[in-house]
C-alpha cells in the first residue's frame, strides 16, 4: 500500500506542533488542558491515518480514524492526570503547577508534565548528611507509592538522584547514584513489578542556583519519574 506523503507529513507535524505546546516555561498543564491536548493530538493523528488507509470511502475513514484517535489520546491524558492525583493523595499533598515554587515550602512535590508525572523528594527528609540509605521517614513516604504503582504495572519508573555543588563532581555522582539505586531497590523489595531505571546526576541539574544553604537544600533531592511508555523516557540529567 502506498501512502500519500502529504497526509503522513500532516500527522507527523501534528505530533510535533501539539506535542510541544503544553509545558511552556516549565509549568505543567492542568487536568483539563492535559486531557484536551491528548484528545487533540489523537484526533489529528487518527484523522491523518484514516485518510491514508484507503482511497475509497476516504471521508468515512477520516471520521473513524479521528474518533479512535481522540479516544486513545484522551485516555492517555486522563491516565496521567489520574495517576498524578493518586500519587499526590498518597503523599498527603497536591499536584503542583510550579515545582520550583513548591520546593520552597514542601518536602514532597508532585508535578504533572506532558508525558510523565514527577515526584520530588527533598533530601532533608530523605537522607542523613553524606548517607545513601533512606531515613525511616523517607521509607514510610516511598512505601506509599507502592499501591499506586501496582495499579499501573505498565508505568515505567525512573529514579534520579541529585546533589548540591559542594565537593567534587565524581564524589557527588557516586553519592547521587547510590541514593537513586537504594530507592529503586526499596521499591522492588516492596513488591513493585514495574520496569525501574535508576541513575545519578551529581550536581549537573540544579533546580535552584547553588548560592545559599536554602537553595542547596532544594537541589539535594531524589526524583521519581512515572512514564506511560518507554518512548517517553527523558534524560533527567540534562
Amino acid at each position: 500500500m502506498k501512502f500519500p506523503t502529504q497526509a503522513v507529513s500532516f500527522s507527523l507535524a501534528a505530533l510535533l506542533i501539539f506535542g510541544g505546546c503544553a509545558a511552556k516555561n516549565g509549568e505543567a498543564p492542568n487536568d483539563a488542558e492535559h486531557t484536551k491536548e491528548g484528545v487533540l493530538i489523537g484526533t489529528l493523528v487518527g484523522a491523518a491515518l484514516g485518510a491514508v488507509t484507503s482511497k475509497h470511502h476516504k471521508g468515512k475513514n477520516v471520521a473513524i480514524g479521528a474518533a479512535i484517535g481522540a479516544a486513545a489520546g484522551g485516555a492517555i491524558g486522563y491516565s496521567l492526570d489520574k495517576q498524578a492525583q493518586e500519587v499526590a493523595d498518597s503523599m498527603d499533598t497536591d499536584v503542583s503547577a510550579n515545582e520550583k515554587e513548591a520546593a520552597k515550602h514542601r518536602d514532597i512535590i508532585v508535578t504533572k508534565h506532558d508525558n510523565y508525572v514527577k515526584i520530588t523528594f527533598k533530601s532533608k527528609m530523605m537522607f542523613e548528611t553524606d548517607a545513601a540509605d533512606p531515613t525511616p521517614e523517607a521509607r514510610e513516604k516511598i512505601a506509599r507509592l507502592v499501591d499506586v504503582l501496582k495499579k499501573y504495572p505498565n508505568t515505567i519508573v525512573q529514579v534520579v538522584g541529585h546533589t548540591d555543588s559542594r565537593g567534587s563532581y565524581d564524589y557527588n555522582l557516586k553519592l547521587s547514584q547510590k541514593r537513586a539505586f537504594n530507592v529503586a531497590n526499596m521499591l522492588k523489595n516492596l513488591g513493585v513489578t514495574n520496569q525501574i531505571y535508576a541513575r545519578g546526576c551529581s550536581f549537573s541539574k540544579p533546580l535552584m542556583p547553588n548560592d545559599s544553604p536554602e537553595n542547596m537544600a532544594i537541589n539535594r533531592r531524589v526524583e521519581i519519574y512515572l512514564y506511560p511508555s518507554e518512548d517517553k523516557v527523558i534524560d533527567a540529567c540534562r
